[in-house]
């Protein structure tokens, strides 16, 4: 069977020499080695790295690619629909953004100048974007096709209600830091906190987690996402809430 030189196989394949020898350094797509050292692939090597560029296109690292090739096929349609469900809630969010700039096109267009209630909707929705994404980064794949999944069920009223009731929430908590975190009603504050928090989470390890490491990184986050929630970053709350949790346990 031919074997293909390193450069002559990345010729073949459409790929450069040097992802070649970044992809063998990570062990995802080891080729043969010659007596004197050089790389010989084969045409095996070219079925293994179109998977590995597929999946890299769906925006996988090569990591879990490594894993998912040599030993965890079994969980590819599981990563796949993963993958499916993280690019549809993008291009559900592009949709939106293309809509608020088509919106201001036609306001234009028909002699109005964009007000300042277009422009709004359009940083509203750039904004919503950038804290999505950068939300992303803190949700294992699983997490965040679950958190898609919600997404697509999530109406104005139920964001209203839940920002309401999450304002009333910390309005008890803020008025109550004196007391007892052992008392009945730090206990009660304490159950009104796990279950909106499960209201987000559904009780799911992964997004539960997720979720942890966004809050713990909140110095970090975007502007925009401190300025939202700055009506619930009382440090007293959270340490009654921390307290409280203990007790209960």
């Amino acid at each position: 069977m031919r074997g293909y030189r390193v450069r002559e196989f990345a010729n073949l394949a459409g790929v450069t020499v040097r992802a070649l020898h970044h992809y063998d350094r990570l062990a995802v797509l080891r080729p043969k080695r010659t007596e004197s050292g050089y790389r010989l692939y084969s045409l095996r090597d070219l079925e293994r790295l179109e998977q590995i560029v597929a999946l890299k296109f769906l925006g996988l690292p090569l990591k879990e690619i490594k894993a998912l090739l040599d030993r965890e096929a079994r969980r590819l349609p599981e990563v796949l629909r993963s993958q499916r469900l993280a690019l549809e809630e993008k291009h559900r969010r592009l949709q939106q953004a293309i809509q608020a700039i088509r919106d201001a096109e036609q306001a234009i267009a028909s002699g109005k100048p964009a007000g300042i209630q277009v422009l709004a909707k359009i940083i509203e929705v750039i904004e919503m974007q950038e804290n999505t994404e950068f939300m992303s980064d803190y949700y294992s794949q699983a997490a965040q096709a679950k958190l898609a999944e919600k997404r697509k069920q999530w109406t104005p009223e139920l964001q209203a209600e839940a920002t309401r009731a999450w304002t009333e929430l910390f309005r008890d908590v803020e008025a109550a830091v004196d007391e007892d975190p052992r008392s009945e009603k730090a206990q009660a504050l304490t159950a009104r906190w796990k279950k909106l928090v499960e209201g987000f989470t559904g009780g799911d390890s992964e997004i539960s987690k997720g979720l942890g490491k966004v809050w713990a990184d909140r110095q970090n986050w975007p502007s925009t996402m401190k300025e939202q929630s700055a009506p619930f970053s009382n440090p007293k709350v959270w340490e009654f809430i921390r307290k409280a949790s203990a007790a209960r346990e």
